[in-house]
């Protein structure tokens, strides 16, 4: 496993995070098991939501073995009241039984109402704020899928991290992700990638081989999926978060291994995955609702 400093949090994360939803609706045994090999393989930093299904509920019995050894970020909705932020934070601590965050984070920040929601007083970020002082979060990000709304939220509040899509296609063909990054530089804010293995929105009827992502994995091309990785970590970003599928996490960790020099893209790999990226047949975003 390679590792990278998350930011100005002073954090050494693992290159590839534990994307908690892929724990939604497992058995805890299975749990047991996931979490267990995520942590053998060198993973530090796992990623959880209340949105999440029942992924807590699992993800706390399975993680708490390891839990000085590693970094937990949570979130919570934008559009929440200080009070209902609160509750989620101490439900959630409840749940994955711990005592604090590493991280705390506004969670899918996608519209102008729930960010300026999130920055009102009374609002989400009040309580996480508050949270911080009090020792039970650490650190504080968001969550954003469009340059638009990162680049407002870092405008408004300093954060310590952000969580964007590096993704191949969203980069190439929609030119979103370089000045999120280039910005969150600035003030040296942790990068978490999401989507690094998305290809691009389900078709209409489209065998989904069990998959429950909004967009298509990268599960049946390897030599893409290849590139695509390499893409994301050889971008300016700290970690980048597993799909919410437990294959992928497998997958994940083979690439990785797999790999030569896994952080560089050369000229030549750029050019053929923006052959791939010229007939991808399909955008990644926005989310389908």
């Amino acid at each position: 496993m390679y590792y990278r400093k998350l930011g100005r949090t002073g954090l050494d994360v693992s290159v590839i995070a534990f994307g908690g939803i892929m724990l939604d609706s497992v058995s805890r045994d299975s749990a047991d098991h996931i979490v267990e090999r995520a942590v053998s393989a060198g993973i530090n930093l796992f990623d959880v939501s209340p949105t999440y299904g029942n992924a807590q509920n699992i993800m706390g019995p399975a993680l708490e073995t390891y839990r000085d050894g590693v970094f937990l970020a949570g979130k919570t909705e934008p559009n929440q009241t200080r009070d209902e932020v609160r509750g989620d934070l101490e439900n959630s601590l409840k749940l994955l039984r711990t005592d604090y965050f590493d991280l705390y984070q506004l969670h899918e920040v996608t519209n102008e109402s729930s960010l300026q929601q999130a920055l009102a007083p009374g609002g989400a970020l009040e309580a996480i704020i508050e949270a911080r002082d009090e020792g039970l979060v650490h650190h504080i990000g968001f969550s954003a899928h469009s340059e638009w709304a990162a680049l407002k939220l870092m405008d408004s509040f300093d954060f310590d991290t952000v969580m964007f899509p590096i993704n191949w296609n969203y980069w190439l063909n929609q030119s979103q992700g370089k000045q999120v990054i280039a910005r969150a530089r600035e003030t040296d804010k942790g990068i978490i990638a999401i989507k690094a293995l998305a290809h691009r929105q389900w078709r209409k009827d489209e065998e989904k081989q069990n998959y429950h992502t909004w967009y298509k994995p990268l599960f049946d091309n390897k030599e893409l999926a290849e590139l695509a990785l390499k893409f994301t970590l050889s971008r300016d970003v700290d970690t980048a978060v597993t799909p919410g599928d437990v294959r992928m996490l497998d997958y994940s960790l083979e690439l990785l291994n797999n790999l030569v020099d896994p952080l560089q893209l050369s000229e030549e790999e750029l050019k053929r995955l923006k052959k791939y990226a010229s007939g991808h047949d399909g955008k990644l975003y926005p989310i389908p609702r």
